[in-house]
Order: structure tokens, then sequence, then C-alpha cells
């Protein structure tokens, strides 16, 4: 299991959400490539970069900042926030980017998915965004109707690469990821999965990188505040 941090961008500037509210920010840094390139000279493998106002409005919000980072660094990095149409996701693949996560319209739009899964094969992630078992979308503000599970298996039918789960309520939070869902996620799939969503200590990390298929896990607040290190974490998945 490898650890990724999050870069989350907002109005151009580097955030992390409280349990996904958009009103509920803490600004990190005004210069997101800065924040790229500070992560991967302490070790990151990958980077998870989303651009949160483009989840909200469907459309890319930050793309310079982002496309900055893809130019830059020279660790793989995937995106999401926004990526909803066929043109979108493939200017940020030919840019660099390694894969892309899609969310809203992967969870609404299950042909949408399987298009954009067979064209890019290898690339496509799905964001299980989940709150209390139930897939929310648009930024995590709607309810998308259906259960989380539904998703995964949906996601490896039609060709997805990984699914991210994140619990919305354990998120920024620091207060330990959803293992029993994450264990579920990876049952019921045979694709790999990414963990989001509360990490912010070893335990959490070893406890993570012993549960079969997890392949990663994203950790965000907790390296901003320091409350864990980028190496204390990459370390703990060593010892598992």
């Amino acid at each position: 299991m490898i650890i990724v941090p999050a870069i989350d961008i907002k109005s151009g500037r580097c955030v992390r959400l409280f349990q996904g509210r958009m009103d509920a920010e803490t600004v990190y840094g005004d210069d997101p490539a800065a924040m790229a390139h500070r992560w991967v000279e302490q070790g990151a493998e990958c980077l998870h970069v989303v651009d949160l106002d483009g989840a909200i409005t469907g459309a890319p919000a930050n793309r310079p900042a982002i496309e900055e980072i893809l130019r830059t660094v020279d660790v793989p990095v995937q995106v999401g926030g926004g990526l909803r149409e066929l043109d979108t996701i493939e200017r940020y693949l030919e840019t660099g980017a390694a894969r892309v996560v899609l969310g809203t319209r992967a969870a609404l739009d299950h042909d949408f998915l399987r298009e954009v899964a067979a064209h890019f094969p290898g690339k496509v992630v799905v964001a299980i965004d989940a709150r209390d078992g139930r897939v929310a979308v648009k930024g995590w503000i709607e309810d998308a109707g259906r259960a989380a599970l539904d998703l995964a298996r949906d996601a490896a039918d039609a060709g997805a690469v990984a699914v991210l789960y994140t619990d919305i309520h354990r998120d920024g939070t620091q207060q330990g990821p959803d293992m029993t869902g994450l264990e579920s996620i990876a049952r019921a799939t045979s694709i790999g999965v990414i963990a989001s969503g509360g990490i912010s200590t070893r335990d959490h990390v070893h406890a993570l990188a012993r549960i079969p298929g997890v392949e990663a896990a994203i950790v965000g607040r907790a390296l901003y505040q320091g409350s864990m290190t980028l190496r204390d974490a990459i370390d703990a998945t060593r010892d598992a």
C-alpha cells in the first residue's frame, strides 16, 4: 500500500475541508504546485489533486493550477473534481495525469463510465463518496439514491482500475477511516481500493495496509497539521 498526499484546490489555494463542507475550510497555502513539490521532496510516490470548485460546478475551475502540477512534478498524479465530459478528461490525461477520478457522473451515468473506461483503459478511478453507506454527489451535497457497494460493483463491471472510498463523516476529522466500509468495498470487487477520510495515525495506516485489496491511502489534514509526517505514514505501511 502506498501513501498519497492530498492537494485539494479551492479558489486557487490549497485547503482542507471538514466533512466535505465548502464553508468549513482551512487554507494551507496559496501555491498548489509548491505544495506538490513539498510532498514529492518528502518521499511521496503519487499525488491526489482535486478541484473542489469543479466538483460543485461540474466543470474545471482550477485547471491552470492543476496543469502546473502535472507539468512540473515527476511522480504520478491522479486528478479529480468536475470531470464530467470526455474532452475534459482527455485534456488532463494528455497534460500528464496518470489517472482521473470520476465522481458525480460516474455514479449517475453507467454508460458514460463504461465509455470513459473503454476509451482510457487503466486510467479511470471511481470515487465512492459515502454518507451512511449512501453515495453522495455534486461536491458531496446530494444523495445519488444508491448504495456505495452497488457503485463499487458497477465500477468494476465498467472497467475502472480502482475505486476511491471516502466516508464523508470522517473526512477531515482525523478520527480514523471507516474500516468496516472499506473491508466491505474490498470484498465486493476485484479491482483496487483507495482509502480516504480520517486517516491520521500510524495505527490507522497500519490497519489499512492489512486489508486485502487496499492499494493506497490518501492522507490530507494529518500531514498539513503535522499530526503525522509523510515519512511516518510511509514507514507504517512497511511494518504491516
